[in-house]
Formats: structure tokens, C-alpha cells, sequence
């Protein structure tokens, strides 16, 4: 009887998964499966199978470099920043600061803004006819195109950090409040300084988060293609152009080989750098 049960609920758990399972598999598993198929032929045409070969060829291609070494560096240096930003902003509003609540609501309006209606004002700002020309004009300097100049990548990393430091400050402030408040003190009665309390007992509280955050942080770096797609279009300044736009332009021209080796490396430079960062936090036990 009992075994007739078990067999019923597991038809009835299987049924209620299996909607999952179809999305999983239409959604998912069968578009990778067509990726990886795609990457390994010649082209659609003939569909000549020619294994690694594409893979091997698409570092021949200077753009494709090119498009890699700006996302690696857009990534290393946005990730970094509001990392540490955002860390630091939450350790500032986790103590009892007049109008907290107000501050701590402030840094979310980035995320609720749309992005295109905040992108024209900064069109408008760094415009090479803008705002920010009208005041370096105003003392005694040449104006500067600052979307098409060295200048340009940071202008995107202010934004992606003025857009999603709210989100990753708030996770991080959810960790702060959850360390218990007598192994600080028990830590003071022992004489230890901030940098002992904040390595000994903040980090390794917040650990978990901290590897939460750094994932999200690098998944909204690959995101911000949408608003430098917006600023300076298929072709922005070519310390602008990323794997994102590479990617974006051959599927306009149907380039489905190239493509599909991008999308597989850009995968597997996130499952490394993911891979790399449990190791890290496995070595340090916490």
C-alpha cells in the first residue's frame, strides 16, 4: 500500500515539474545543442562538419580581439569598483547615520529608472555640444568628444556602477545586519582594531554575499551592451566595441559560425571565472 502511495506522488511530482522540464529543454538545452552545432560546421549551407577548426581561426580575426580584450577590461575594472563601493556604502549606512532611510531609498531609484530616459540626459551631459563642454569651455579649456575619446570607457563604468550599486549595496547591507552584534564586542573587550573585526568577523560573515554580489556584478557587466548600444550604436568607440557587439553584428549579417564560437567562449570565460571563485572560497573554509 505504502509503495502504491510513494508511486503515485512521484507520478504526481514528476507532473508538476514536467512544465519546467519542456521550458528547460525548448528554452535552453536545444538552442546550446544548435550553438554547439553551429560552431563545429562550415556553414548552414553545406553543413560540412570541420570540428575545432572555428574555434581555432576566430583568433585570427583582430576585431574579435579586439571586441575580447574590451570586455575583459570593461569587466575587470566595473566589477572591481563596485565591488568595493558598494561594500563600502553598506558598511557606511549600516551604522545609525541621520536620514539613512532616505539614503539607503536613494540608491535604488537607479534601478527603477528607465535606461533609455536616463541615457539622454547623459547624451546630453557628455554631447560634444553638452553640458560638461559648456563648463570646461567656461574655464579657458578646449572641449572635448568625450563618447569618442579615451574617456569614454569610464564614462560607461560610471554608469554601470551608478546603475546597479544600489542592488549590490543592499544585498551586502542585508549580510552587515545579520552578523551578531556580541562578537564585536566580544572582539573589543579582546582588544582587537577595525581592520581585525572587519577580517576576522565582517568578511567572513558576508562571504556567501560577497560571492553572490561578484556573480551578479559580472552577469549586469555583460548587460551594459544595452546602453552602449544605445550611446554610440553598432559601432561606438573602439575602446567601447565588446564581445557583446561582435556577437550583434555577425547575427545581422547572418554569420552563424563566428557567432556561435563568440557566445561559446564568452560561456566559458564566465563558468571560469565562477569555477575559479568556489575554489577560492572552498581554500578559505569560511
Amino acid at each position: 500500500m505504502k509503495s502504491k502511495i510513494n508511486k503515485k506522488e512521484r507520478w504526481i511530482g514528476f507532473g508538476f515539474i514536467t512544465p519546467s522540464l519542456i521550458g528547460q529543454l525548448i528554452f535552453f538545452f536545444i538552442p546550446i545543442m544548435m550553438t554547439i552545432y553551429y560552431a563545429m560546421i562550415n556553414n548552414p549551407m553545406s553543413k560540412e562538419f570541420v570540428g575545432f577548426t572555428n574555434f581555432i581561426t576566430i583568433w585570427d580575426n583582430t576585431i574579435f580581439i579586439r571586441a575580447m580584450k574590451n570586455t575583459f577590461i570593461f569587466t575587470g575594472i566595473s566589477v572591481s569598483l563596485i565591488m568595493v563601493l558598494s561594500l563600502g556604502m553598506a558598511m557606511l549606512l549600516n551604522k545609525p547615520l541621520f536620514l539613512r532611510n532616505i539614503f539607503r531609498s536613494c540608491f535604488m531609484v537607479p534601478l527603477i529608472v528607465p535606461s533609455a530616459s536616463i541615457l539622454m540626459i547623459w547624451q546630453v551631459f557628455f554631447n560634444f555640444n553638452g553640458t560638461l563642454n559648456n563648463i570646461v569651455t567656461s574655464f579657458g579649456f578646449d572641449p572635448i568628444d568625450w563618447m569618442n575619446s579615451a574617456y569614454a570607457r569610464w564614462i560607461v563604468v560610471l554608469f554601470y556602477v551608478w546603475k546597479n550599486i544600489g542592488y549590490d549595496m543592499v544585498l551586502f547591507l542585508a549580510a552587515l545586519q545579520n552578523i551578531p552584534k556580541e562578537q564585536y564586542e566580544a572582539a573589543s573587550i579582546d582588544g582587537a582594531n577595525k581592520w581585525q573585526k572587519f577580517y576576522h568577523i565582517t568578511l567572513i560573515h558576508i562571504l556567501p554575499t560577497f560571492f553572490f554580489v561578484f556573480i551578479i556584478s559580472i552577469t549586469n557587466s555583460f548587460k551594459i551592451f544595452r546602453e552602449v548600444y544605445l550611446l554610440g550604436g553598432e559601432y561606438p568607440y573602439e575602446d567601447l566595441y565588446m564581445l557583446q557587439h561582435y556577437i550583434n553584428n555577425l547575427f545581422n549579417v547572418l554569420d552563424y559560425q563566428k557567432l556561435s564560437v563568440s557566445a561559446i567562449y564568452m560561456a566559458i570565460f564566465i563558468f571560469m571565472i565562477v569555477l575559479l571563485w568556489r575554489k577560492v572560497e572552498k581554500k578559505l573554509d569560511f
